[in-house]
């Protein structure tokens, strides 16, 4: 749940470094740092149902892996709400929440108790992340020497093989081979089914018509337009084209 969230990210022009430039700059009565608005996200409202699945869509730019991030807890929001129910499985960045100088199995079982399962418990899901990312014996080798796409197979494994309640996706299914892929597409419908709660940011219309109920579409840090997935998309696609 997301209610009336504002996000502002700031340039600054100048940053105080030194004790001696604060107390000239005190006693001058001048900024202590200088600092302009980059980009906001502006009144974010959204409410996603357990069981629902979400896209968030638009152009690069238009704050859909900012509300993402808010809704991991990556960023604190600058104003509004953002909170969560149940045991949240997120794969936000390809790489992120992996330590590069750890191994494979070393992240999984860091991963697992930031998540806070047991050992008992990450011992026990090993095996099934290791044969969902089938990345063989890379397991046991440092994060840092992985390809894009282990890294992307092994991310996705951890986060749906702890089995949360609810999956934040950003474009993780764009990175991988189409069998993993499809093996990824399996895994969400079947999760959707059983009750999981999803939210999707993809440039994948496809994707989003395949496994959304849901869309939201956003632009320039606002939320232009949020409703069922079809008259969404094809409000967004008919822009799309106008602009070509």
């Amino acid at each position: 749940m997301c209610e009336h969230v504002v996000k502002r990210f700031y340039h600054y022009e100048h940053r105080t470094t030194s004790l001696r430039e604060l107390f000239t700059r005190v006693v001058r009565r001048r900024p202590v740092s200088v600092r302009r608005a980059e980009f906001s996200l502006v009144d974010f409202n959204l409410c996603v149902e357990r069981g629902e699945a979400v896209a968030l869509v638009g152009s690069n730019g238009s704050g859909k892996s900012t509300a993402l991030r808010l809704m991991a807890g990556v960023y604190a929001p600058t104003e509004g709400r953002v909170w969560t129910r149940g045991r949240l499985g997120a794969v936000i960045e390809l790489g992120v929440g992996f330590h590069p100088e750890l191994t494979g199995a070393e992240n999984v079982a860091l991963y697992a108790a930031v998540m806070g399962l047991s050992r008992h418990e990450s011992r026990e899901r090993f095996p099934e992340i290791t044969a969902f990312a089938e990345i063989g014996d890379f397991i046991d080798e440092p994060v840092k020497y992985y390809s894009s796409g282990m890294q992307a197979r092994l991310a996705f494994a951890v986060a749906v093989c702890v089995r949360p309640d609810i999956l934040l996706l950003d474009e993780v299914l764009a990175v991988g081979d189409r069998s993993f892929r499809e093996r990824c597409f399996d895994f969400l419908e079947g999760f959707r089914a059983r009750g999981g709660t999803m939210i999707i940011v993809t440039h994948d219309a496809d994707s989003v018509r395949r496994l959304c109920s849901r869309a939201v579409w956003m632009e320039h840090g606002r939320v232009r337009m949020i409703g069922p997935v079809e008259r969404v998309m094809d409000a967004y696609g008919d822009v799309g084209s106008a602009g070509q």
